[in-house]
Protein backbone atom coordinates (compact mmCIF):
# COMPACT_ATOMS: atom_id res chain seq x y z
CA UNK A 1 0.00 0.00 0.00
CA UNK A 2 1.48 3.57 -0.98
CA UNK A 3 1.60 6.52 0.83
CA UNK A 4 -1.48 7.91 -0.72
CA UNK A 5 -3.55 5.13 -0.39
CA UNK A 6 -2.65 4.88 3.59
CA UNK A 7 -3.67 8.31 4.33
CA UNK A 8 -7.18 7.80 2.86
CA UNK A 9 -10.16 6.79 4.36
CA UNK A 10 -9.90 2.96 5.32
CA UNK A 11 -13.27 2.20 4.24
CA UNK A 12 -13.10 3.96 0.43
CA UNK A 13 -12.29 1.96 -2.32
CA UNK A 14 -9.33 3.27 -3.97
CA UNK A 15 -9.04 5.04 -6.82
CA UNK A 16 -9.00 1.72 -9.45
CA UNK A 17 -12.13 0.52 -7.06
CA UNK A 18 -10.41 -2.23 -5.47
CA UNK A 19 -12.03 -3.31 -2.05
CA UNK A 20 -11.62 -0.81 0.88
CA UNK A 21 -9.34 -1.98 3.48
CA UNK A 22 -10.52 -2.93 6.88
CA UNK A 23 -10.05 -0.51 9.57
CA UNK A 24 -8.38 -1.35 12.42
CA UNK A 25 -11.37 -2.09 14.75
CA UNK A 26 -12.99 -3.74 11.87
CA UNK A 27 -9.86 -6.03 11.42
CA UNK A 28 -9.20 -6.72 15.73
CA UNK A 29 -12.65 -7.78 15.13
CA UNK A 30 -12.31 -10.36 12.09
CA UNK A 31 -9.27 -11.15 14.00
CA UNK A 32 -11.08 -12.02 17.09
CA UNK A 33 -14.14 -13.95 15.33
CA UNK A 34 -11.14 -15.85 13.02
CA UNK A 35 -9.32 -17.12 17.08
CA UNK A 36 -12.76 -17.68 18.66
CA UNK A 37 -14.01 -19.91 15.68
CA UNK A 38 -10.27 -21.73 15.40
CA UNK A 39 -9.76 -22.01 19.26
CA UNK A 40 -13.40 -22.76 20.32
CA UNK A 41 -13.62 -25.75 17.63
CA UNK A 42 -10.11 -27.05 18.50
CA UNK A 43 -11.13 -27.08 22.38
CA UNK A 44 -14.49 -28.44 21.69
CA UNK A 45 -13.10 -31.43 19.62
CA UNK A 46 -10.39 -32.22 22.24
CA UNK A 47 -13.33 -32.57 24.81
CA UNK A 48 -15.04 -35.33 22.00
CA UNK A 49 -12.09 -37.15 21.88
CA UNK A 50 -12.44 -39.10 25.57
CA UNK A 51 -15.88 -40.27 23.84
CA UNK A 52 -13.97 -41.38 20.75
CA UNK A 53 -15.95 -38.45 18.73
CA UNK A 54 -14.39 -36.01 16.66
CA UNK A 55 -16.28 -32.50 15.81
CA UNK A 56 -17.71 -33.84 12.70
CA UNK A 57 -19.10 -36.94 13.88
CA UNK A 58 -21.02 -35.39 16.80
CA UNK A 59 -22.07 -32.80 14.09
CA UNK A 60 -23.67 -35.63 11.99
CA UNK A 61 -25.06 -37.44 15.02
CA UNK A 62 -26.71 -34.20 16.35
CA UNK A 63 -28.02 -33.53 12.27
CA UNK A 64 -29.32 -36.91 12.04
CA UNK A 65 -31.17 -37.23 15.72
CA UNK A 66 -33.35 -33.96 14.71
CA UNK A 67 -34.51 -35.41 11.56
CA UNK A 68 -37.33 -37.39 11.42
CA UNK A 69 -36.79 -41.38 11.54
CA UNK A 70 -33.08 -39.72 12.71
CA UNK A 71 -32.43 -40.34 8.62
CA UNK A 72 -31.28 -37.70 5.58
CA UNK A 73 -30.12 -38.45 2.40
CA UNK A 74 -26.02 -38.15 2.09
CA UNK A 75 -26.39 -35.33 -0.09
CA UNK A 76 -28.03 -33.26 1.74
CA UNK A 77 -26.13 -33.95 5.34
CA UNK A 78 -23.29 -33.16 3.06
CA UNK A 79 -24.78 -29.37 2.47
CA UNK A 80 -26.50 -29.61 6.23
CA UNK A 81 -22.61 -30.54 7.80
CA UNK A 82 -20.64 -28.21 4.58
CA UNK A 83 -18.79 -31.29 3.66
CA UNK A 84 -17.79 -32.57 0.57
CA UNK A 85 -20.54 -35.89 -0.85
CA UNK A 86 -16.47 -37.75 -0.96
CA UNK A 87 -14.72 -36.31 2.14
CA UNK A 88 -18.70 -37.54 3.90
CA UNK A 89 -19.19 -40.56 2.25
CA UNK A 90 -15.26 -41.41 3.94
CA UNK A 91 -16.90 -39.46 7.68
CA UNK A 92 -20.12 -42.24 7.64
CA UNK A 93 -17.87 -45.25 6.31
CA UNK A 94 -15.63 -44.19 9.54
CA UNK A 95 -18.89 -44.23 11.83
CA UNK A 96 -20.45 -46.87 10.36
CA UNK A 97 -17.71 -48.99 11.20
CA UNK A 98 -17.86 -47.68 14.82
CA UNK A 99 -21.89 -48.36 14.47
CA UNK A 100 -22.89 -44.92 15.03
CA UNK A 101 -24.53 -44.75 11.48
CA UNK A 102 -25.64 -47.27 8.67
CA UNK A 103 -26.28 -46.59 4.88
CA UNK A 104 -29.83 -47.42 3.20
CA UNK A 105 -30.89 -47.12 0.19
CA UNK A 106 -33.78 -44.87 -0.64
CA UNK A 107 -36.72 -46.14 -2.37
CA UNK A 108 -37.37 -45.17 -5.57
CA UNK A 109 -33.98 -43.72 -6.26
CA UNK A 110 -31.22 -46.63 -7.12
CA UNK A 111 -28.67 -44.58 -6.61
CA UNK A 112 -29.78 -42.00 -3.57
CA UNK A 113 -28.60 -43.38 0.10
CA UNK A 114 -29.70 -42.35 3.25
CA UNK A 115 -27.40 -42.18 6.51
CA UNK A 116 -29.39 -43.16 9.20
CA UNK A 117 -28.54 -43.04 13.10
CA UNK A 118 -28.19 -46.39 14.79
CA UNK A 119 -29.68 -47.03 18.49
CA UNK A 120 -26.01 -47.22 19.22
CA UNK A 121 -25.35 -43.65 17.26
CA UNK A 122 -28.55 -42.30 19.48
CA UNK A 123 -27.22 -43.79 23.15
CA UNK A 124 -24.25 -42.09 22.21
CA UNK A 125 -25.41 -38.84 21.08
CA UNK A 126 -27.52 -38.67 24.82
CA UNK A 127 -24.00 -39.73 26.66
CA UNK A 128 -22.08 -37.25 25.39
CA UNK A 129 -24.70 -34.08 24.93
CA UNK A 130 -24.24 -33.33 28.55
CA UNK A 131 -20.98 -33.18 28.41
CA UNK A 132 -20.14 -30.91 25.35
CA UNK A 133 -23.61 -28.39 26.43
CA UNK A 134 -21.38 -27.79 29.36
CA UNK A 135 -18.22 -26.91 27.03
CA UNK A 136 -19.92 -24.71 24.93
CA UNK A 137 -21.50 -22.97 27.81
CA UNK A 138 -18.19 -22.98 29.92
CA UNK A 139 -15.84 -21.83 26.67
CA UNK A 140 -18.42 -19.56 24.78
CA UNK A 141 -21.70 -19.10 26.03
CA UNK A 142 -21.10 -18.38 30.03
CA UNK A 143 -18.24 -15.47 28.83
CA UNK A 144 -21.17 -13.15 27.77
CA UNK A 145 -24.22 -11.38 29.91
CA UNK A 146 -27.60 -11.85 28.88
CA UNK A 147 -27.24 -8.43 26.87
CA UNK A 148 -24.67 -9.80 25.16
CA UNK A 149 -25.70 -13.00 24.13
CA UNK A 150 -28.83 -11.21 22.39
CA UNK A 151 -26.25 -8.44 20.63
CA UNK A 152 -24.16 -11.59 19.28
CA UNK A 153 -27.20 -13.51 18.13
CA UNK A 154 -28.66 -10.10 16.82
CA UNK A 155 -25.66 -9.67 14.94
CA UNK A 156 -24.34 -12.72 13.49
CA UNK A 157 -27.77 -14.55 12.66
CA UNK A 158 -27.88 -12.09 9.28
CA UNK A 159 -24.16 -13.22 8.54
CA UNK A 160 -25.41 -16.76 8.72
CA UNK A 161 -28.30 -16.46 7.34
CA UNK A 162 -26.54 -14.77 4.36
CA UNK A 163 -24.02 -17.13 3.54
CA UNK A 164 -26.39 -20.01 3.58
CA UNK A 165 -28.34 -18.40 1.20
CA UNK A 166 -25.21 -18.64 -0.74
CA UNK A 167 -24.93 -22.11 -0.85
CA UNK A 168 -28.92 -22.27 -2.00
CA UNK A 169 -29.92 -23.47 1.32
CA UNK A 170 -31.39 -19.87 2.35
Amino acid sequence: MDADTASQDPAAPDAEGRAPWLSVREQQLWRAHLDVSRLLEHQLGRELQPHGLAMNDYEILVVLSEEPKRRMRMTDLATATLQSKSRLSHQVTRMEKDGLVVREGCPGDRRGLYAVLTDKGWETLQKVAPDHVRSVRHHFIDRFDEDQVAALYEALAPVAEHLRSLRGRG
